[in-house]
């Protein structure tokens, strides 16, 4: 079933209430002073469901910079990189254990020095938090208790007898499995415990949260075993990882910590809404002024663009950086250009043509010039993002968080500069317009 015009504009509508009740903020001040009125209210927004809030990244929000040195003399170059993964997914999982909203954790390799780097948002006192994260992975295979409650007895094999892990697939099934290895005698310690656990769970738990309990089928020899279960290849590639960590305990050392004060977030934030309030209020005069009644409509489309990326934001959720808030910024400006444009090639083909087939025939010939234009942008934002993690490219988080805002600005730019600003204008002056021929005619 094809929409017509105003149905599509209902759809816009309603997607624009749904994306307005999102970025309103949970509380909204209202302070009236008039003479002898004096209101002064908090309301809050009603939530439905989970409570959008941004999320806001150490530069704006302070917390803690920590780095960690990680000695990784005794570890070849093949298995160095498996090793870093792992302790940075350790760090990552400890962090977030520890209640950090999206901490930021990378590795760092220069000059033979090996490093973690952890941002903790909103985390000012760090104590507890570096040592959680200056603790070496532990990773412990435990029995299950036969008394009732049924707790997890640790047994003597640990993580330091465990030589590697790795994905493969179960020949009997082709499912993703993983395979461990045990020195010499980690393979003696795992016969024993297999030998008197069959038909059992059998633990494995890193840092004390267990992360699988495989049912032991027989008495395993030989240091070699496979855990199998409904495992899709990314789950048992994590698993993998997360023993590997256990398998590789690396010594880490603190070496740099700096605080970030909230205040230094606040000021930013501040003078950044009120830099983005004046461009946004710039822009949407200079349409008016250019384009007349088309800027009034490209305008209204701009704020749906507004209204959608804050709302998006909150749902996905970005963490807003100040850079992230440059790509913000920049994609505002970008937001018309598509509108910008259709309405030049508008004044070209109203000359040849009555009104409603000009404004069409302007969409679609218009079209190849805003594809090109913002594809050559998001190859450059996809660039910037690195989501491969290349190592020749830059991996550096705020960078990251300027090329997805911008990226999903762009994106979220032509949807409003095509199919809202082309509905708006179809129904309020295309429609108008052909009324009044019509109203002339008679």
């Amino acid at each position: 079933m094809k929409l017509t015009a105003g149905k599509k504009l209902i759809l816009i509508l309603l997607l624009t209430l749904v994306a307005s009740y999102i970025s309103l903020p949970k509380r909204i001040p209202v302070n009236i002073h008039l003479g002898p009125v004096n209101f002064e209210r908090i309301f809050e927004k009603p939530t439905i469901g989970k409570d959008h809030e941004l999320v806001l990244g150490l530069d704006l929000a302070g917390g803690s910079h920590l780095v960690f040195e990680v000695d990784t003399t005794d570890i070849s170059k093949e298995k160095k990189d498996t090793a870093l993964t792992s302790l940075r997914n350790v760090i990552e999982r400890r962090v977030n254990l520890f209640g950090v909203s999206e901490p930021n954790v990378q590795t760092s390799s220069f000059e033979d020095k090996d490093r973690i780097i952890v941002e903790l948002p909103g985390v000012k006192d760090t104590e507890e938090a570096k040592s959680i994260i200056g603790k070496t992975a532990q990773l412990v295979f435990a029995e299950l208790s036969e008394e009732e409650g049924g707790g997890l007895i640790p047994t003597q094999l640990t993580g330091a007898y465990l030589k590697d892990a790795n994905v493969v697939f179960d020949r009997n099934v082709g499912k993703p499995a993983v395979s461990i290895e045990f020195t010499s005698e980690g393979a003696t310690l795992f016969a024993d415990i297999t030998k008197r656990n069959i038909n059992k769970p059998l633990a494995i738990v890193l840092d004390g949260e267990p992360v699988s309990a495989p049912i032991v089928q027989d008495q395993i020899v030989g240091g070699s075993a496979q855990i199998t279960g409904e495992f899709t290849q990314e789950q048992a590639k994590n698993l993998a990882i997360q023993l590997n960590a256990g398998a590789l305990p690396l010594n880490i050392e603190l070496i740099e910590e700096r605080t970030v004060g909230a205040t230094l977030g606040g000021e930013s934030v501040e003078r950044s809404i009120k830099a983005g309030l004046v461009g946004l209020l710039m822009v949407l005069l200079f349409m008016i002024l250019a384009y007349g009644k088309l800027g009034f409509y490209a305008d209204l489309a701009l704020v749906v663009f507004g209204v959608v990326t804050l709302a998006l934001y909150k749902l996905i959720p970005i963490v807003l950086t100040l850079p992230g808030i440059a790509g913000f910024l920049l994609s505002v400006g970008m937001a018309v250009d598509s509108n910008i444009l259709i309405f030049e090639r508008f004044k070209e083909e109203k000359k040849k043509r009555d009104y409603a087939n000009a404004l069409e025939i302007s969409f679609g010939r218009a079209w190849d010039s805003i594809r090109d234009a913002n594809i050559a942008t998001l190859v450059t934002a996809f660039i910037l993002a690195n989501p491969l993690d290349l190592p020749f490219l830059h991996t550096s988080g705020p960078v990251r968080g300027f090329a997805i805002t911008l990226a999903l600005g762009i994106g979220i730019s032509l949807f409003t500069g095509i199919v809202v600003s082309r509905n708006l204008l179809r129904v309020f002056v295309r429609e108008g317009k052909e009324n009044k021929e019509k109203e002339g005619k008679k």
